[in-house]
């Protein structure tokens, strides 16, 4: 049993950072309420800890090969369990996505250390077994994030949420410390810390242009501005990992479409399937009236189907070209996540059901071979860096799936407001709508109005959410098709492994395995 002991200290920092990408949606509108906060602080609140996620894992990878593995997961626990508290502690929205983002920053250096540490520990079979663990565990953080989210809000109120990661996080530091070895990259490595702040700025400004725009117009000087700052830091990012020695993304892994086209089916995979559950949970609880238990219930089965079908696609996929599941599995959740548009303001949470368990069984489909096609699709030597590309760009897509589709819900809904007798502006109706503050908008006129004003405001949350799945779901569709054929040469030539779960990503390059 010793020789487990370091596989239970890495998955459960594992556990606990992929658990806080999911455990919030059910929380915000309790958020909302306590904090007073606007949607725009909402998108952030979930936004905040994906983006820190997806801007950090490369560059964390490569500072824990110099620094030490070891180390910096722990210092990661560390970082991450005092964001959890200022996050508890949180008494208004601006501090709680500081905490947010400072929790990102901890779940990134954990992140980027769980499979080199693996790697250092365990050889031969026990690899295998190893990282067939951490995947189950892994997929399993994803399904009970809602249910978990639920019952200690409704128990105990959102600041629960992110105490419980307290307890976890010291016993995980205290059992790290004393079972996990230390290990370092051999000489000669380098931080590209010019490439990994420009893709931070290029990042943050952009899905903050996005997230701005649904509340102040594109036409907005701050919109206007973000974007471009974010445009100005991608062109720094591409020229400097143009020229660096050791770039912190080799870009010219896009000149092969295959590569291409699973990138884009990472940010699909992310942003189709999942981002749009924040808004799917805030119109349960407050267009439905649900609790927050029986919204995470609702949301279950997207999460549990995607890891009941994980479990098995190494099994039934094993000897199908690549193409085909990840191709599939995009267009399972793009077609799960439009029938969802069948939603109404006379509909009930089971109209939601059956493009949830659709969507999660693409997302299982398309996850398990996911990585290994990515490892395929480029020489040995730079599949250190694909392993981190495929975590990178799901995260971003989640970051940028919550951005967009909140524009997409409030002008949506502004649209089916207008020309309604409602308080405020459309816009700011809708924006307010978003962010949870329905019961307020309704408690702001007369009496004798408020059944109309309900009435207008489950019509219009009902057809911002339509909209919202319109576009996430026609987006993975397309994506799904256009990587049958951009996979190309890749989809006939790799195959799905047997036991997916259990292939061990490499160890980043300069590192042994």
């Amino acid at each position: 049993m010793r020789k487990w002991w370091p596989l239970v200290a890495i998955c459960l920092g594992t556990f606990m950072l992929l658990v806080d990408v999911t455990i919030v949606n059910v929380a915000l509108p309790d958020m909302s309420r306590s904090l007073h906060a606007s949607m725009a602080s909402l998108q952030w609140i979930v936004d905040a800890y994906a983006l820190t996620l997806a801007a950090l894992l490369l560059t964390a990878g490569a500072a824990a090969d110099l620094l030490g593995r070891r180390r910096v997961y722990l210092a990661g626990l560390a970082v991450f369990a005092l964001a959890s508290l200022m996050c508890a502690l949180a008494a208004d929205g601006g501090v709680l996505i500081a905490g947010r983002a400072l929790q990102g920053t901890g779940g990134a250096v954990m992140f980027a250390t769980t499979t080199a540490l693996l790697t250092s520990v365990y050889e031969g079979r026990d690899r295998g077994i190893a990282f067939s663990v951490w995947g189950a565990v892994s997929s399993s953080a994803a399904a009970v994030g809602p249910t978990l989210g639920g019952v200690l809000t409704e128990s105990w109120g959102w600041p629960s949420i992110f105490l419980v990661n307290l307890p976890v996080a010291v016993v995980t530091m205290v059992l790290a410390r004393r079972v996990l070895p230390e290990f370092k990259a051999t000489a000669g490595r380098r931080l590209d810390a010019v490439g990994a702040l420009s893709f931070t700025v290029a990042a943050g400004a952009t899905v903050a242009g996005l997230i701005e725009s649904a509340h102040s117009g594109w036409g907005s000087p701050t919109v206007v501005t973000l974007l471009v700052v974010g445009a100005m830091a991608l062109a720094v990012f591409v020229v400097t990992e143009s020229t660096v020695a050791q770039p912190m993304l080799n870009l010219r892994l896009f000149r092969r479409p295959a590569f291409t086209a699973l990138m884009l089916a990472a940010v699909l995979l992310q942003g189709a399937a999942f981002a749009h559950l924040g808004y799917t949970s805030m119109w349960l609880q407050t267009s439905l009236e649900m609790g927050p238990l029986a919204a995470g219930l609702v949301l279950t089965p997207l999460s549990l189907s995607a890891l009941l079908v994980a479990a098995f696609a190494g099994r039934v996929l094993h000897g199908l070209p690549a193409r085909i599941p990840v191709s599939a599995g995009l267009v399972l959740i793009g077609v799960g996540v439009l029938t969802e548009t069948f939603i109404g303001p006379g509909s009930n949470w089971t109209v939601l059901l059956a493009g949830m368990v659709l969507s999660g069984i693409g997302a299982g489909v398309v996850t398990a071979p996911l990585v290994s096609a990515a490892l395929s699709s480029v020489p040995p030597a730079d599949a250190g860096t694909a392993s981190g590309a495929v975590n990178t760009f799901r995260q971003l897509g989640q970051a940028i799936g919550v951005a967009v589709l909140g524009t997409v819900f409030v002008s949506e809904a502004a649209h089916t407001l207008a020309g309604k007798n409602v308080p405020g502006v459309p816009q700011e109706t809708a924006s307010a709508l978003g962010g949870g503050q329905g019961r307020q908008i309704i408690e702001s006129v007369a009496p004798a109005r408020r059944a109309a004003l309900t009435e207008a405001l489950d019509a219009a949350f009902a057809h911002g959410l339509q909209q919202v799945f319109l576009i996430a779901g026609s987006a993975a569709v397309a994506v799904g098709v256009a990587a049958w054929f951009l996979m190309g040469r890749l989809g006939r030539d790799t195959h799905v492994p047997a036991q997916t779960a259990a292939t061990a990503p490499p160890a980043p390059a300069g590192t042994r395995s």
